[in-house]
């Protein structure tokens, strides 16, 4: 045993220069005497730290540990040669002159690999160890272990996995990346492994001072580190940034801590190219160039990245993304590259690219042309799978450039449309010509086909894409000619989102669509007020006024634009939509206000009649007439509302839920407090996504998965989602949003209608008070008059009840990710791009929920699938402000306060309207008994009661609730 361990101590000890051999001496029963014997004999040796597992008590073996290096120095710490990459599991691996590419295996990464995931999730570990001995048999030489993902305990995963794959003799040779966004994962990775792993990342984002922090530690722990190419000002993306923040980094690693360079890997950032933004072109060649210049500058370093981040705009074409790897690597290893995170099992060999595909690749790969991007797509399209070409029909390409341009704008078809535009100008005097001629053709038969309801939503919107690439193609030759002339358009229309409200889809969507049908649309975007509304629509001289609002304080905004409209004498008629907008208020609240047409226009697929109704003199006078007898006819119905029996308040009370309140149905959380998540992946999010509501966006009605076999618009429906689900991995694979969220508890009490929210367990001291609302109208059944205040218990029950709270974003970068889809004349991207981050937000509050519960500790071992989770199959709600169960926006101020949302980068309007907009907020009942319902109908007693415990007139909480009142205020 001892001539075995003088073998190899040598070698040993070359790998562990900053600390000693641990576990070298372990399981071995000779006493104290002999185990004090041997330790000196190693002591003297240069051996320290080397006892583990030996039998007999602690304190024997303290007492002989200490007795055996009495008097003794530590071992020197050898000074090394050469400044060589060296990194060990069970066996050492350095990387050299001599040593070929390194290759990481990446499918140990929760974020990477949905399978590894899944197996993580469900704890089964011998699976997942089999993903890793699967890694290392396809030729992975170093393994990337990431467990990061919201609803997992990562520090206990990471050290769960990190031992098991220990036993795995295959995968335990290999040295470990312990690879996290947190560094206490990071920290309990590296108490794991044996040998010497590498801290992957750390990065100057935060500053010197953390840098230099982790970086010690790391070199405690005697790993090396991974350094991002990421500062205070953010992610490195030129040529120039990448040098600058690494060289930064390696001066304050060598110089200030000593750190020794072969210890250190950067990565200078492998960023998607072939997007369609031009800003993203020269990515590849930038990431080469830099690590040109890191490697001659930065002595003994080396160079990493993520090489499948390169290709995620061809996710699902493995054939064109092995190409890309293949041929990017050959590069990048030549200007200095060193290793890689890939897929160890999927790369190519250079040589055997077939020479058209390598000429396709080469030229995104270094921005070879302007048009690489378009041809890479183009022809991506015929290479899939094993390389077999798909026999696409181009007859029509054969057919004359006015019946191209035409097929194009149907079909949605943007590829050639540049070209074919260019083409037709050429055969014509005036560039005018070719829009109002082919172009509008092709428009005229899409809005034939949507009206008709032939042609939906979304194929729509890409037609409007082909459209305005066309018009943008032909502006620079009209010269002097305004877009308006050229498209000869049949009204101007100016639209906007009302003040206090940031929501604008459907706006986007009716804008889209009218633009289709050639209106001019002057769209001011959201939170605008009267004033620029109407004064843009006098200066522009428009033909109609929309406005459009999400929550309920935009309806008195639209009232008091309506009211202005009249007071100014503006003479134009007036669209009103949005998704709480309706008939009838629009009868009952707008309307009376302002003399001119007022139109309700509930959806798109309406707008065009609407609008071509109103501005048709032949038909203007019918249509306006019969949208009066409607609305006169609303106004009766919703008079009549007044008659129908209400309980008083009183009456309400005493048919309050009643609930037998038992100390089991009364869980107590782990945790009181808030508590900030920013580490929660988009891949995790995605898994509870309801993907019914994403098509209701577009206006294709229908329960997901049903709807993508629908028989009337089941393939439009199959379109849409292949490519939301395309958006959605993109988003997803480049981190595009940053989705934060804050949660919490807190203990409290129900007291009448209000809940009480106290700052700690002693219940002494209040926090926050919420007013609830409660059903007047009489419910059938015997069922009781609910109001959320019933699902909390009463103090003097006794019992430690709590509430929950919680706010959502899926990431503020939404709105600049639309404006350079937008920028890009990209109508169905910018749109598609707003509806998959709602989407993501409703998900990542339907994930939180899940994460809540089970701190709650009532559904710990709830194992409810996502489509169950959207189905609600669980116990608890979380209503949310503005929602029929408590209709007041102005508490969201109490539940910001309460939570210090802001703090997570999610803020109110004076409206309440949260911005981000695709953020979600609200509150958490634990009761067996809590259930969703519909507040409705309220009388003037209640409101006089709700206004005095909210310390508002009533006035103000009419203004607010109007919607629910059972009475005219102003009567």
């Amino acid at each position: 045993y001892l001539a075995a361990l003088a073998a190899i101590a040598p070698t040993a000890l070359s790998c562990y220069p900053n600390a000693g051999l641990p576990n070298a001496f372990g399981g071995y029963d000779e006493g104290a005497d002999t185990t004090s014997s041997l330790l000196r004999e190693f002591a003297e040796s240069g051996l320290v730290n080397i006892v583990g597992g030996c039998c007999g008590t602690d304190e024997t073996h303290i007492r002989a540990i200490s007795e055996a290096v009495a008097g003794l120095a530590p071992r020197p710490i050898p000074e090394r040669k050469t400044t060589r990459a060296c990194f060990s599991g069970l066996e050492v691996y350095t990387i050299g002159p001599d040593t070929n590419f390194t290759m990481i295996g990446e499918r140990t990464n929760v974020t990477g690999s949905r399978r590894f995931a899944n197996l993580i999730k469900k704890g089964d570990y011998t699976a997942a160890v089999g993903v890793a001995l699967h890694q290392v048999r396809g030729g992975a030489n170093l393994l990337d272990v990431n467990v990061d993902e919201g609803m997992l305990d990562s520090e206990h995963e990471m050290t769960t996995f990190l031992n098991l794959i220990a036993t795995e003799p295959e995968v335990a040779r290999l040295p470990i990346v312990v690879d996290s966004s947190k560094w206490t994962v990071i920290e309990a990775g590296l108490k794991c492994i044996q040998g010497k792993g590498i801290t992957n990342s750390i990065s100057l984002k935060e500053g010197k001072e953390e840098f230099l922090a982790k970086a010690r530690l790391a070199q405690r722990y005697g790993a090396a580190v991974v350094v991002m190419a990421f500062d205070e000002k953010g992610q490195a993306d030129t040529i120039q940034r990448k040098l600058e923040i690494c060289q930064r980094a390696y001066r304050l690693l060598t110089e200030e801590i000593d750190f020794d360079p072969g210890d250190i890997i950067f990565d200078p950032n492998i960023l998607a190219i072939a997007t369609g933004l031009e800003e993203h072109a020269e990515y590849a060649i930038n990431y080469i160039e830099a690590t040109r210049l890191i490697k001659e500058t930065c002595p003994g370093v080396s160079v990493s990245g993520g090489v499948s981040n390169l290709s995620f705009s061809f996710r699902g074409n493995d054939k064109v993304r092995e190409a890309i790897h293949t041929a990017f690597l050959y590069h990048a290893i030549r200007a200095g590259m060193d290793m890689g995170i890939v897929n160890a099992g999927q790369l190519g060999v250079y040589e055997d690219i077939p020479k058209d595909l390598l000429e396709h690749v080469e030229d995104i790969l270094f921005n070879r042309r302007p048009d690489a991007t378009e041809r890479m797509v183009s022809y991506a399209e015929t290479v899939r799978g094993a390389g077999k070409k798909l026999e696409l029909d181009l007859a029509w390409r054969e057919e004359s450039v006015e019946s191209r341009l035409s097929h194009s704008v149907v079909r949605g078809i943007v590829d050639y449309i540049e070209e074919d535009t260019e083409e037709a100008r050429l055969q014509v005097q005036r560039p005018l010509q070719v829009i109002e001629g082919p172009l509008m053709d092709g428009m005229t038969i899409v809005g034939n086909l949507f009206g008709a309801g032939k042609m939906f939503l979304p194929q729509v919107v890409k037609s409007a894409r082909v459209m305005k690439r066309a018009v943008a193609h032909l502006e620079p030759y009209m010269e002097k000619e305004k877009r308006k002339n050229a498209r000869g358009s049949r009204g101007k229309i100016v639209m906007a989102t009302v003040k206090g409200d940031v929501h604008d889809i459907g706006k986007n969507i009716v804008g889209v669509v009218l633009g289709c049908n050639n209106y001019e649309i002057i769209d001011l975007g959201v939170m605008v007020p009267a004033d620029k509304i109407l004064q843009t629509a006098v200066d522009e001289n428009c033909d109609l006024v929309g406005l459009s609002g999400l929550i309920t304080p935009s309806l008195d905004e639209m009232v008091n634009v309506a009211k202005e409209m009249e007071r100014r004498g503006i003479d134009k008629p007036l669209l009103i939509g949005g998704a709480t907008t309706s008939r009838q208020h629009t009868a009952v609240k707008i309307a009376l206000q302002y003399h001119q047409s007022t139109v309700h226009v509930p959806d798109a697929s309406r707008a065009v009649n609407v609008v071509s109704s109103l501005l048709d003199p032949e038909r203007k006078k019918a249509f306006d007439e019969a949208n009066r007898q409607r609305q006169e006819h609303l106004r009766f119905v919703y008079g009549s509302r007044e008659k129908r029996p209400l309980l008083s308040y009183s009456e309400a009370l005493d048919h309050r839920t009643q609930i037998d309140w038992r100390a089991e149905d009364v869980p107590v959380p782990a945790f009181t407090g808030r508590r900030v998540l920013d580490d929660v992946s988009l891949a995790e999010i995605a898994e509870y996504i309801d993907w019914t509501f994403f098509f209701s966006t577009w206006e294709l009605k229908g329960k997901f998965p049903k709807i993508l076999e629908h028989p009337r618009y089941g393939e439009a429906a199959r379109e849409l989602y292949a490519h939301g689900r395309a958006l959605l991995d993109r988003i997803i694979d480049e981190k595009l949003l940053s989705p934060r969220a804050v949660y919490g508890f807190w203990p409290a009490a129900s007291e009448g209608d209000e809940i009480v929210v106290f700052t700690d367990a002693s219940r002494q001291h209040e926090r926050v008070r919420f007013p609830m609302l409660r059903q007047q109208a009489p419910i059938p059944d015997g069922k009781p008059n609910r109001c959320l205040a019933d699902f909390i218990a009463p103090a003097e029950t006794g019992l430690a009840d709590h509430i929950g709270a919680f706010a959502v974003t899926s990431g503020a970068e939404t709105h600049a990710i639309a404006e350079e889809f937008a920028r890009d004349n990209d109508d169905y991207n910018a749109i598609m791009v707003k509806a998959l981050a709602d989407r993501l937000a409703e998900a990542f509050a339907e994930c939180l929920h899940r994460r809540a519960r089970r701190d709650w500790g009532y559904e710990e071992s709830e194992a409810l699938s996502p489509s169950e989770l959207i189905a609600e199959k669980y116990r608890g709600i979380r209503p949310a402000y503005g929602y029929p169960a408590c209709p007041d926006h102005t508490e969201k101020r109490k539940l910001f306060e309460l939570l210090d949302a802001p703090a997570i980068g999610i803020s109110l309007t004076e409206s309440f309207a949260m911005l981000p907009a695709a953020s979600v907020s609200g509150l958490y009942f634990s009761h067996p008994r809590a259930r969703y319902f519909t507040v409705g109908r309220i009388g003037r007693d209640q409101v006089e009661s709700y206004a005095e415990r909210k310390g508002m007139t009533c006035d103000e909480v009419e203004r607010w609730l109007g919607p629910n009142l059972a009475y005219d205020p102003e009567a």
